[in-house]
C-alpha cells in the first residue's frame, strides 16, 4: 500500500511572480484587483474574488485541483483543507446577536447543562453531543424564522422596520447565529471536572463547600485554561497548518444547511445528509437495543464458545472482556467518532495507522504478559482498572487512610502495596512514554515552525486565507485573555484554602506550570493530526509526588493541571471553528465564556440536588438502574491511588518504580524515525506519529473493544481509497457523511435513553433472543460475573 501524504504540509507563501498555491487556486489576474496603500493584502482580496466568482467551495473543480491524469487530485496538504474542504464565503452584514440567537443559546445551554449533569449520575455513560445540539438548534432556529414576527412580516406596516424588529427576527436563520448557538450550548453541556471533586468531597469526606466557594471554584477551573489558550492562539489557531481535522464534518454541515441552497449540488448534499441521518437513526435501534450481537460479531467466538483465550483475544462486545481482534461491529455508536476528535472518516490516515499500529502492539503485549504471568497477571482479571491484593481480591483503599483521609503508613505496611493488572500497568507505561514522545516530536517536527510564527507575529502577517478574511473583525486583545488568567488564578488560590483542598499555594502553581508547558505540545498534535491523548494519569502521578499522601489535594492538583489543559484545547478548537465560519473573534470569546459560566452554575445546582436526594444510592457500589455514583467512585479511587499511594508505588526502587522513567524512554522514541526521514525523505517515516504509536500501547485496556477492527477498515477505505481514487466524492460527501452518521446516532441515543434506557425512570429491556443473548452479546465465554 502506497503511503499517502496526510500529514499537514506547512506551506510557504511565495511571491506572486512565482505562482503560489493561493495564486494558482484563485486564478484571479493581478490586473483585476487594485490595491490601495494600506489596504487588505492581496491574498485576502483574491480569496474574496474566488468566493464571488466561483461560489460554493464544493461546486467546482479548478485547473489547479486536477492531477496529471485529468482527474481531481486528492486532499493532501493543509492548504487543501483550508480552501478545498472549507468555504471562504463570508457576509459581514449577517446579524449575530439577535433575539433567537440569545434565546436558543441560553435555552440550549441550560438544557444541555442540566441534561449533561444528570447523565453524569446515571449508570449509562453518555455525553450531550455537539452534533445533536447543532441539528436541534437548526430545527428550532428555522421554526423561529417563520413564527417570530419581524420587520418583513407585513410590508405595509412600516413602523415594524426598525432596530427592535430587526433584532427580533432579521430574516433567514443564518450560519453565524447557528455557529454561535452551537458553541455556547456545547460549552455548557459537559459536566465540569470540578463536579467530580465536589461530589467526592461530599460523599466520601463529608466536606460540603458552600455555594459561593463551589461556584468560584467552578468558574476559576473552567476559565483558567481559556486565558492560556488565548495567548497561544497565534500559532495554534491562526496558521493554515492548524487544520483541526475533527472540525471539517461540523463546518461542512454548517455550510450545507446555510450556504448556496439554490445550487443543485448543495441541494443534493442537503438531501444526502438528511436521508443518511434518518437511516442511521432507524438502524441504530437494532444494534443498540434489539440485536446487541451486532455490536461485535466474532466468528472465532461463534466457532468456540468455551475458550477463555478466544474471549480474551477475539471477544470485546462486553465491557472488559476481550481485545476484539477481527471482530466486526455494525454499531456506529462504537465505530464512529461519536462527535469526538478521532473518527474513521475524517482523521488523516497517517494518524489512524499510527494509532492502529499501537493497537497491534497492544494486543501482542497484553496476551504475552498474561500468558507468561508477568507481574502476576494471571492473579487478576485480564482487563481491569482496579487495584488488587496479590491474591487477586480487590484492594481496600480506605483501610490505609487516616480519618482525615491522608495516608497512614503503618496501615499501609500492614495491608501491603496494591497490584495492577498487567493490562492496566501497560496502559500507564504507554501514557507515560507518550508525554516524552510528544515533547520530542513537537521539538523535532514543529518546533522550528512554531518558533518562526511566534518570532514573526509582530512583524509578519499570517497568510492563511481564512485568517485574512477575518481581518475585518475586531480581534480579542491579548490583555483580555491575560486579565482572565490573572483573575481566575486569584480565584483558584482563594478557593483552594476555603474549600479545604489540602493543596498548598505552591502546589497550584506547579499544576499551572505543567499545564502551560503541555498546551503547545498537546495543542500542536491536536490541531495538526487531530489527536490529543489524555495526560490525566501523568498529572495525577506528578500531584502524588508533589503533595504525597493527600488524595483530596491530588483531586485539586488534577483539576488545575489537567482540566485547564482540556479547556484550553476546547477554546482553541472553537476559535478555529469561528475562523472557518467567519464568526468575529469577540463573538466566539463571548459565547464561549457565557456558556462556560452557565454550565458551571447549573452543574453545581444539579449536583447538590442529586446528592441530597440519592446519597445512599450514589454511595452504593452497584447503584440502581436509574442513578449511579460510578464516575464519582472512579475519580475518588484514582485520587486515593495516585494521591495517597503515588509516592509509595512509584518511588525509585519500589515495585512500579520504573514507570516514571518511561518518560525518559519516550523522549528518545521519535529520534530514530526523524533521523531516518532525514536520511530517506521519501520512505514515509514522516507519516509515523510516534506519540500516537506509544500512547496506544494500552489502547484496549478497558471498555468495549469490538469496533476497533471495523474502524480500521473504514479508515483505510475512506482516507486511502476514497481520498485517492474518488477525490471528488470524497471532497463533496465524505465529511458530510461522517456528520450525518454521528448526528443521527447521537439523536437516537438521546431518544433511546429516555424512551427505554432508564432516562425517564424506567428501564424497558428488549426480550432475549438469538441476537440478544444472556451473557456476552458476541457469544464468547463469560470471564467475569
Amino acid at each position: 500500500m502506497a503511503a499517502i501524504s496526510t500529514m499537514p504540509v506547512l506551506h510557504e507563501k511565495k511571491a506572486p511572480s512565482e505562482g503560489s498555491i493561493i495564486d494558482e487556486k484563485l486564478s484571479v489576474q493581478d490586473d483585476e484587483i487594485e490595491l490601495a496603500p494600506g489596504s487588505t493584502p492581496l491574498v485576502d482580496l483574491r480569496a474574496a474574488a474566488l468566493s464571488d466568482k466561483v461560489g460554493n467551495v464544493y461546486d467546482n473543480v479548478r485547473a489547479v485541483d486536477l492531477g496529471t491524469n485529468g482527474k481531481e487530485r486528492p486532499i493532501e496538504t493543509d492548504i487543501d483543507y483550508a480552501v478545498r474542504l472549507v468555504s471562504l464565503e463570508d457576509d459581514p452584514s449577517m446579524p449575530i446577536f439577535t433575539f433567537r440567537m440569545w434565546f436558543l443559546s441560553l435555552g440550549l445551554s441550560c438544557f444541555g447543562a442540566i441534561l449533561g449533569q444528570i447523565f453524569y449520575f446515571r449508570p449509562q455513560t453518555i455525553d450531550v453531543s455537539q452534533l445533536f445540539l447543532q441539528i436541534f438548534a437548526y430545527i428550532i432556529g428555522k421554526f423561529m424564522e417563520e413564527v417570530v414576527p419581524g420587520p418583513f412580516e407585513n410590508a405595509r406596516l412600516r413602523t415594524k422596520n426598525n432596530r427592535f424588529w430587526r433584532w427580533l427576527n432579521p430574516g433567514p436563520f443564518n450560519i453565524k447565529e447557528h455557529v454561535a448557538i452551537t458553541i455556547m450550548a456545547s460549552t455548557a453541556s459537559s459536566s465540569a471536572l470540578a463536579i467530580s471533586v465536589f461530589a467526592a468531597q461530599d460523599l466520601y469526606y463529608n466536606v460540603r463547600p458552600n455555594v459561593a466557594i463551589g461556584i468560584f471554584t467552578l468558574i476559576a477551573s473552567q476559565l483558567l485554561g481559556y486565558g492560556l489558550a488565548g495567548i497561544m492562539r497565534v500559532f495554534l489557531v491562526y496558521p493554515t497548518f492548524a487544520i483541526y481535522p475533527m472540525l471539517v464534518p461540523t463546518v461542512q454541515l454548517f455550510d450545507t444547511l446555510h450556504r448556496g441552497k439554490s445550487a443543485i449540488l448543495q441541494k443534493k448534499r442537503m438531501t444526502f445528509f438528511w436521508i443518511t441521518c434518518l437511516v442511521i437513526f432507524v438502524w441504530e435501534w437494532i444494534p443498540e437495543y434489539i440485536a446487541p450481537t451486532l455490536t461485535g460479531v466474532s466468528i472465532f467466538c461463534l466457532a468456540n464458545q468455551k475458550s477463555a483465550w478466544f474471549t480474551r483475544i477475539f471477544g470485546g462486545a462486553a465491557g472488559n472482556e476481550g481485545l476484539g481482534l477481527f471482530s466486526l461491529s455494525f454499531d456506529w455508536a462504537y465505530v464512529g467518532s461519536g462527535g469526538g476528535a478521532i473518527g474513521s472518516l475524517f482523521t488523516p490516515l497517517s494518524t489512524q495507522l499510527s494509532l492502529y499500529g499501537g493497537v497491534a502492539v497492544c494486543i501482542v503485549a497484553f496476551c504475552a504478559c498474561y500468558a507468561r504471568n508477568v507481574w502476576h497477571a494471571q492473579n487478576f482479571p485480564f482487563l481491569t482498572q482496579l487495584l488488587f491484593y496479590e491474591n487477586g481480591t480487590e484492594y481496600d483503599q480506605l483501610s490505609i487512610l487516616n480519618p482525615d483521609y491522608t495516608l497512614n503508613y503503618q496501615k499501609l505496611e500492614e495491608q501491603g502495596l496494591p497490584w495492577y493488572a498487567a493490562s492496566q500497568l501497560l496502559y500507564l507505561i504507554s501514557r507515560t512514554m507518550y508525554i516524552g514522545a510528544a515533547l520530542t516530536h513537537f521539538l523535532l517536527w514543529h518546533g522550528k515552525t512554531v518558533y518562526q510564527i511566534i518570532r514573526d507575529s509582530r512583524t509578519k502577517e499570517t497568510d492563511d486565507p481564512h485568517y485574512q478574511k477575518m481581518k475585518i473583525y475586531k480581534e480579542v486583545p491579548w490583555y483580555w485573555y491575560m486579565g482572565m488568567f490573572v483573575v481566575t488564578v486569584a480565584m483558584a488560590l482563594a478557593t483552594c484554602y476555603t474549600a479545604k483542598s489540602q493543596l498548598p499555594w505552591w502546589g497550584l502553581f506547579i499544576a499551572l506550570i505543567f499545564c502551560t508547558l503541555f498546551i503547545p505540545i498537546i495543542g500542536t498534535l491536536y490541531c495538526t493530526v487531530g489527536y490529543a491523548p489524555s495526560i490525566q494519569n501523568l498529572i495525577q502521578m506528578i500531584g502524588g509526588a508533589v503533595v504525597p499522601g493527600k488524595p483530596v489535594a491530588n483531586m485539586y492538583f488534577t483539576l488545575y493541571g489537567y482540566n485547564s489543559l482540556l479547556q484550553s484545547l476546547n477554546l482553541l478548537r472553537d476559535l478555529k471553528l469561528g475562523q472557518y465560519s467567519k464568526i468575529p473573534p469577540r463573538v466566539t470569546f463571548t459565547v464561549q465564556t457565557i456558556g462556560t459560566i452557565i454550565g458551571a452554575l447549573l452543574n453545581f445546582a444539579i449536583m447538590r440536588t442529586v446528592i441530597a436526594s440519592h446519597r445512599e444510592v450514589l454511595l452504593d457500589v452497584q447503584g440502581s438502574n436509574i442513578w449511579s455514583g460510578q464516575q464519582v467512585q472512579s475519580y475518588n479511587s484514582d485520587a486515593i491511588a495516585w494521591g495517597a499511594l503515588g509516592k509509595p508505588l512509584y518511588a525509585t526502587g519500589t515495585r512500579y518504580g520504573f514507570v516514571p522513567y518511561m518518560l525518559l524512554a519516550g523522549l528518545g522514541f521519535p529520534i530514530p524515525l526523524w533521523l531516518a526521514h532525514k536520511r530517506w525523505p521519501r520512505a514515509g517515516f514522516n507519516h509515523v506519529f510516534t506519540p500516537i504509536l506509544v500512547a496506544e500501547l494500552g489502547f484496549l485496556s478497558v471498555g468495549i473493544n469490538s469496533a476497533t477492527f471495523m474502524s480500521f477498515l473504514l479508515a483505510v477505505f475512506s482516507q486511502y481509497y476514497l481520498r485517492r481514487y474518488r477525490a471528488t466524492w470524497f471532497r463533496k460527501y465524505n465529511f458530510l457523511l461522517s456528520a450525518a452518521l454521528d448526528g443521527g446516532t447521537q439523536i437516537m441515543i438521546f431518544v433511546y435513553t429516555f424512551a427505554v434506557g432508564g432516562g425517564s425512570g424506567k428501564v424497558t429491556p428488549f426480550p432475549t433472543w438469538a441476537l440478544n443473548p444472556v451473557g456476552n452479546p458476541d457469544y464468547c465465554k463469560r470471564l467475569s460475573d
